[in-house]
This record gives structure tokens, sequence and C-alpha cells, in this order.
């Protein structure tokens, strides 16, 4: 695999200058634009296992993985096949399909806490409908939510989701609300109650004041929009307890972390409960798809009928789509599945500390087995929302990430997402990625 630095992205240049005149800043993601890439994206073109080809024939071992989504890496065999069969027989009907049936079979068998499974077409669907069904079982209109937490881009979620100056926050006790968008009327927030995660303290004073008029509890089980915090030991735990003391449902948003840690997710991992769960990024290994998950009681209410919760869809339960969930599930559910996962991704941790404490880099590694993020920071551990504003050299992670690419690693350089394992990395992967990673230190010393 090519590890020089005379890369050249003559090809990749010349689509993003193609793309500029059709798409608002040449994509259709700001994750994939030249605000972070610098110079420019690279356009990639063919994936196979966990290697990535780009337009101008470089290679790549990718551990961006699509944000998470190809937990089975690019093109597995299996999937192909499944693919290949499924399109040729109808890719959707919108009609009631066995394929749909086989896929909710396998998500309950894998997922504990779900009594029944509602499929949408992504994770952002996924979270507006947790929060649509947790209001309407409840009859309460507001909800809970932490900074730093991403839900997607339905708007009440929309504060508070990315970085900003520390002397911008506001206290933890008060914090100050910054939208995440333009164009969200500040109405929409008044249901909204904003809270700092990952203190108990915190979290107990705000669950007095404010958890008799709560619908919901909305958190993600792992930090994952600031790069991976993880919960301080018990957190989960009690968020748990103050909810139920309270009445309001707690809705676990694992659409990064489901199917990832555990064949549970990270509620199985951690021994958690949720009233709701929501799903997407690996149920589909690289296919649109979300999930909302949980007890009959309340999934119910979408039964048809005068006080139904609506939720349409063209696209839910997408036949082809339901193939490869199923077909993913199967796979995950193979002895050694995630042991796989887990000494890959710790192997690539334990490496990447190493690196650092060799070339005397003041970086730590955050994160287990199969999802981990990098730090440029004097601190030993981010722990929080306000830490990563406070104590995280994202501008240097960025220049990490460029220098990795020039040696054959594509991974984003958002110092906000995560370093992805997939069951397609191999230990031959790791050791390319440590001697891209300490050449990269030796060219930033």
């Amino acid at each position: 695999m090519q590890t020089t630095t005379s890369r050249k992205r003559t090809s990749s240049q010349e689509w993003f200058k193609r793309a500029r005149g059709s798409l608002v800043e040449g994509v259709n993601s700001p994750s994939r634009g030249e605000t972070v890439y610098s110079g420019g994206p690279t356009f990639l073109e063919r994936g196979q296992g966990s290697h990535v080809w780009d337009a101008d024939g470089n290679e790549y071992i990718d551990f961006m993985m699509s944000f998470g989504a190809l937990i089975q890496g690019h093109a597995h065999p299996k999937l192909v096949s499944v693919v290949s069969e499924a399109v040729a027989q109808g890719s959707h009907f919108a009609a009631a399909t066995s394929a749909e049936v086989e896929a909710a079979e396998r998500f309950r068998r894998m997922v504990p806490s779900a009594d029944v499974v509602r499929f949408t077409n992504t994770g952002s669907e996924a979270t507006m409908l947790a929060l649509r069904l947790a209001r309407a079982h409840t009859s309460r209109t507001k909800f809970l939510k932490f900074e730093g937490h991403y839900h997607g881009w339905y708007d009440p979620y929309l504060l508070n989701a990315h970085s900003h100056p520390l002397r911008e926050l506001g206290t933890p006790e008060d914090p100050v609300r910054i939208p995440d968008s333009e164009g969200i009327p500040p109405a929409t927030f008044d249901d909204v109650v904003l809270a700092p995660w990952n203190d108990v303290a915190a979290l107990e004073s705000v669950m007095q004041r404010h958890g008799h008029e709560l619908a919901a509890v909305i958190s993600e089980s792992i930090m994952a929009n600031m790069g991976c915090i993880l919960p301080r030991d018990g957190y989960l735990r009690r968020l748990r307890e103050l909810t139920r003391e309270h009445g309001a449902l707690l809705i676990l948003d694992e659409v990064v972390t489901g199917f990832r840690y555990a064949p549970g997710g990270c509620q199985e991992y951690y021994g958690i409960l949720p009233d709701l769960s929501t799903f997407g990024k690996a149920l589909g290994a690289g296919f649109s798809v979300g999930a909302v998950a949980g007890p009959r009681a309340i999934l119910d209410r979408m039964r048809w009928g005068q006080h139904m919760v609506l939720h349409y869809g063209t696209f839910n339960g997408h036949r082809l789509t339901m193939k490869v969930v199923a077909a993913n599930l199967d796979l995950l559910s193979a002895e050694g599945a995630y042991r796989k996962l887990h000494a890959i991704g710790d192997e690539a941790i334990t490496g990447l500390r190493d690196v650092f404490r060799r070339r005397k880099m003041k970086a730590i590694v955050q994160g287990f087995g199969p999802m981990f993020q990098i730090y440029f920071t004097e601190r030993d551990a981010i722990h929080s929302y306000r830490d990563y504003c406070a104590h995280v050299d994202s501008a240097r992670y960025s220049q990490f990430v460029h220098r990795l690419l020039e040696h054959g690693i594509y991974m984003t350089p958002s110092n906000g997402l995560h370093w992805i394992i997939s069951t397609a990395h191999t230990e031959a992967d790791i050791e390319k990625l440590l001697e891209a990673a300490d050449l990269a230190c030796g060219e930033m010393a």
C-alpha cells in the first residue's frame, strides 16, 4: 500500500470543482466539505473490506467507516450476495413483506428492551418518533437534552450539540441555549430542558426542579458527538433511577453505539433497560435505516385509531434494506464477532497510546474496543462537553489526521467524531495505522 507523502489528488480536486457547480459547498453534508478537509475532500470511488480507493487511485485503510455505519466493512461478500438477489426480485413495494418480519425477529433476539420494533429510514427519524411516543404516553411535553449530545437534525434537538468557547456556555446550573441552526423559531425550544451530562449532582438537581414535567430524558449511552466520552461509573444507572422516580421515560439514543459494543448495544453492555431506544448506522451495514424499540405499551400507540401516534413513511421497512439488516444481524450473532471487534480496537488504542508516549505528544486515546477518539490535550481524560470545549485542541487533531491521510489512513479530521473498527479490520491494518501515526507525530514535532 502506498504510504509516501506524494499522493496526488488531481482527480478529487477536479471533481470538487465540478461539484460546487451543482451542490451547496460541493457536498451533501457539511461534514464532508472544505471546512473539514482543507484543500477539499477526497473523492472515494471504491471500497473493499477495510480499504478504500479514491478518484486518483490512492489506497487507504478506512477508520471512518461511513461514520460508523459500515460495521462489516465495505462490500462484505454475504451482503453483496443478499443485495444482488434482493434487487433482482424487486427492491421495494411499500407493502408488507416477509423481509421486514425476519429483520424484526432478529432485532428482538439481540436487543434486551425490544418487545417490538418500528423501522424508520434514518436515525434522525427514529429519535423524532421516540420523542413523539414519549409525549403521547406521558401526556407531558417537555424533555431533557444534554449538552454536547446530538440526536439528529430535528428542530427541538438542535441545542448545544456542537463545541463553543467555554465563556459562551454559561454556568452548568443555567446553560446558555445555543441553537445549532438558523431557521428554527425560538419557541421551538420552550419545551427543552438543557443540562450537563456525566455529572450526577447536576442531574439530581435538574430532575428535582423539572422531573415532574418531563415526558422524557434523551441521552446517548456514550457521548459520541464530542468524540468518545464514556459515562462515569454508575451515571447511566442513576439516570435510569431518577427517570423512573419522576415518571419520565428514558430514551437511550443508540444510533451510534447500537450493535457496536455488544449484540444488544450499550444498554446490554452497561446493563441499562431504557423505556425507548433508537438505532441506526451499524444496523444497516451501509444502508439507510433507523429503528425505535421498546415495550408494546408504548409502541402500540402507533396502532391505527382516533388517538394514534402518527408515523408514516413510504420507505419504512424497505425490502432490500430489511434483507441487509437480517443478514447483518446474523453476521453479528456469529460466535466471536464481538470478541474480534473489541480485540482489534483495543490493540489500536494501546498502540496509539504507546506512539504518543514515545513521541512525547500531549495526546490521549479515549474509548474502548470498536470505537475511540484521540484528543490533543494536557488532561488525563475528557469527561464532559465542557471539558471538550475548554481543553481539546481540535485544530491540532485536524493537522494530525491530514498527515495520516498522506500516509494511507482515511479518517475524518473532525475531532467531534470517532474512530471506528469494523469486522473487516485486521492486525495488519493496525500495524499500518501505528506506522502512519508514528510518522505523523514525527512530522508534527
